[in-house]
């Protein structure tokens, strides 16, 4: 088991499992993938002579990896694993990861956008509870391992978990805001861009954005009304979009920017059909503290 290629070929054998589970925990391919190969490199570097259950070992690794980039991601804009990762990878002659579209397709099927959805809504650690013990059978025990809890705790979590799962919204709920999500992705990219005639595109004609008193340095509420004044007003916030993120905004859809992991603004968008028809734009300390957010992957 020392000798690289027999590791490597051992790995493969448990990748398409790691990915199962990275995938439903991370809700992202990408990451999915980043989280195997983080998990390669670091069996690459451990005395593999003294595993007794490789595919335990492996899946607990994994399980670890994705929820230290959950955590990461929950308050943080930028990616939690950097190129200089992606090099050691590469470095250490471990098995290829490239992407597979047809599979993501079978995973995304089988995890169903509903569940995704409710997933993106629970903490770090409720996620990881729910999906390792209700998803794949591991023992509340080796789930509390990973998170560095009791079991008790850890069976708390999974069953708060199960309680919103059992309560996501239904698939035509679930339908409903991945269409809002495509709709808000294209104006975070248009304002990213500083693309006028894509903002006036994906805004209603009598879109109305409010703003709270902190938006502003008057310190006194904003109204802006009409497609055309909230492009302007997005396009010369072009530098924030470039540091903000979709996001679920008391399970609506939104954009927040938090630069450095500080909350500053959170926008909630009300979608209607394929343009937006209000934009709520929040600031105010206090407003930010009631609201419940969970990031979603870009």
């Amino acid at each position: 088991m020392a000798d690289t290629e027999l590791l490597a070929a051992a790995f493969e054998e448990h990748r398409a499992h790691l990915r199962a589970v990275a995938y439903r925990l991370l809700g992202s391919m990408t990451d999915a993938d980043d989280a195997v190969q983080d998990t390669w490199l670091r069996l690459s570097r451990a005395d593999a002579t003294e595993v007794e259950n490789l595919g335990g070992w492996l899946t607990t690794v994994v399980a670890r990896v994705a929820l230290n980039m959950l955590r990461s991601r929950r308050y943080r804009q930028e990616e939690p694993m950097g190129d200089s990762g992606a090099a050691e990878i590469a470095e250490t002659a471990g098995p290829a990861g490239a992407a597979d579209p047809e599979l993501e397709a079978v995973l995304a099927d089988s995890v169903g956008l509903a569940l995704l959805v409710v997933l993106d809504t629970l903490t770090p650690a409720e996620r990881l509870a729910f999906v390792l013990h209700d998803m794949f059978a591991m023992p509340f025990a080796e789930v509390a391992d990973v998170l560095g809890r009791s079991t008790d705790a850890t069976r708390q979590l999974a069953s708060r978990a199960r309680r919103r799962v059992r309560a996501s919204p239904s698939p035509d709920h679930a339908s409903d805001l991945a269409r809002q999500r495509e709709v808000a992705s294209a104006f975070l990219a248009a304002s990213r861009g500083g693309d006028f005639t894509a903002l006036i595109a994906v805004l209603d004609s009598e879109v109305v954005l409010t703003g709270d008193g902190a938006t502003v340095p008057s310190g006194r509420p904003v109204t802006l009304r009409g497609a055309e004044l909230v492009a302007r007003g997005a396009v010369m916030s072009g530098g924030r979009a470039e540091s903000s993120q979709l996001a679920l905004v008391n399970g609506r859809i939104g954009i927040l920017y938090a630069p450095a992991g500080q909350l500053q603004v959170v926008l909630a968008l009300t979608v209607s059909g394929d343009r937006v028809t209000a934009i709520d734009v929040i600031a105010d300390p206090d407003r930010l503290r009631q609201l419940d957010l969970a990031l979603l992957p870009d």
